[in-house]
């Protein structure tokens, strides 16, 4: 009995997926395992060294790019241009792509330093940036070392692949940058998948934002995201929390300020590792223990080695993929730092705590807060 209700209920799941992808608009913008046999009028472009364009034939014909020295004796078509270089302190436009469409897929790796490497996306001829975030942090890679990370809409694999699979429609056009706050050069490997075809009107823009302050001032709140203006849904959350103080850490909670909250938020967490869907501490067996789940994860433990690297860190993820936090008005986000004291009473903890926040809303967004300088940025 017990196999046939599971049959059954698989059954009837792959066929609630079939009838939903027939009765739901498809334009190739939004796939899922229901509608991938459903064919679309959509084209497919991708943007690489090999195609600064991404015009269609016109891949792999570079001449004169960066490896054409090493195929000289095999000429155009064999991997000429696979990298480019970004000299200090420049910017390098990675796309500049004509509308309607939308960003599916992003795949680089950047060599360097993560946290000075910083990813801008602008939509529809924006002059402000709607994402502005080390590209590390962007990738759930903050600390600037390398952690496998396996979730729906971020993947990093082995030994620097990082991945998105956040969707980014937009109506007219999308431009994205990498700028190199580094003094020497980097080398960056990148492809950015892409559909063009017709954007639902109702369908908002994505925007991440970084923050971080070090330490975070005693008895004061860390601000996670705030000034938003507008309708949309608050769909993420990476945050690197470095630990200044000896034992446990994350007793805080999260509140979520929404539609003209003032003093007492609509959504009040119970802890930090209880937003990031763990338990007691992330702790098994006396050790902190590393996960990475497609919703929730903290991929990244890092340990003190008893010399120079004195503080324990942590990489941590949350998703709202199947519970976004939807917002008319406004909204602000704020995380409490506690650890304990003595007599078992809360210690407001003065860590080092840095974030980016991931939603979508209709634009215009308001103006992001200036990003921290090179020397703030800097992971000591």
């Amino acid at each position: 009995m017990q196999k046939l209700f599971f049959r059954s209920s698989i059954i009837l799941l792959i066929l609630c997926t079939f009838l939903f992808a027939q009765n739901t608009p498809f334009n190739g913008l939004y796939m899922n395992m229901g509608n991938l046999p459903l064919l679309s009028k959509a084209l497919t472009r991708s943007i690489s060294p090999e195609n600064f364009t991404g015009e269609k034939g016109k891949g792999g014909m570079s001449t004169d790019g960066l490896a054409a020295k090493a195929a000289r004796d095999l000429g155009p078509g064999w991997k000429v241009s696979p990298y480019i270089h970004i000299a200090a302190g420049q910017t390098f436009t990675l796309a500049e792509i004509q509308g309607p469409g939308a960003i599916q897929q992003i795949w680089m790796t950047p060599a360097g330093n993560w946290r000075y490497s910083i990813i801008r996306f602008y939509w529809d001829g924006e002059k402000e940036p709607s994402v502005e975030v080390p590209v590390g942090d962007f990738f759930a890679c903050g600390w600037g070392k390398y952690a496998q990370v396996s979730s729906l809409p971020v993947c990093v694999n082995p030994l620097s692949g990082l991945n998105c699979y956040w969707v980014m429609p937009f109506q007219k056009s999308c431009k994205i940058t990498m700028e190199n706050l580094d003094d020497k050069q980097m080398t960056l490997y990148f492809q950015i998948n892409y559909t063009l075809t017709e954007i639902p009107k109702d369908a908002a823009y994505f925007h991440a934002q970084f923050r971080r302050v070090n330490p975070v001032p005693y008895k004061e709140v860390y601000t996670i995201l705030d000034g938003v203006k507008g309708w949309g849904q608050y769909v993420g959350t990476y945050m690197c929390w470095g630990s200044n103080s000896t034992g446990w850490w994350g007793e805080g909670e999260i509140k979520f300020y929404m539609d003209g909250d003032k003093e007492f938020p609509t959504i009040c967490g119970t802890g930090t590792e209880d937003y990031f869907c763990g338990s007691y501490g992330f702790v098994v067996n006396d050790k902190y223990m590393e996960y990475t789940t497609p919703y929730a994860g903290m991929p990244q433990v890092i340990k003190p080695d008893g010399l120079y690297n004195s503080q324990q860190r942590f990489g941590l993820y949350r998703w709202h993929i199947m519970d976004p936090v939807r917002f008319q008005k406004d909204l602000k986000i704020t995380m409490q730092a506690l650890g304990w004291r003595s007599g078992g009473r809360y210690l407001p903890l003065q860590d080092d705590i840095s974030s980016v926040a991931f939603w979508y809303q209709q634009e215009p967004h308001a103006k992001f807060p200036k990003l921290p300088t090179k020397d703030e940025l800097e992971i000591k």
